[in-house]
């Protein structure tokens, strides 16, 4: 296998981990960061791509009675002091 190739493959499986990571482990900055990026791309006036790359970017709303966590939010027990 090519060189450039394998750097390709190895780069594409430590974005892959680090994405996992972040989704597993920092839940909050990693949505507060995507609601940044997808913001100013769905102003009114931007072009209609913009505007669908900015809807799949954005993280899924979570209203009252939301049934799935999307977050620590203070919805569980009380923790042990």
């Amino acid at each position: 296998m090519p060189l450039p190739l394998q750097y390709a493959l190895v780069g594409a499986v430590v974005v892959l981990a680090l994405w996992i990571f972040a989704k597993k482990q920092l839940p909050g900055p990693l949505r507060r960061g995507r609601i940044a990026l997808a913001a100013p791309l769905v102003r009114e006036g931007r072009p209609a791509w913009m505007r669908a790359l900015a809807r799949r970017i954005a993280p899924a709303g979570t209203g009252p009675g939301a049934s799935a966590c999307g977050g620590c939010d203070g919805c569980g027990p009380e923790p042990k002091r």
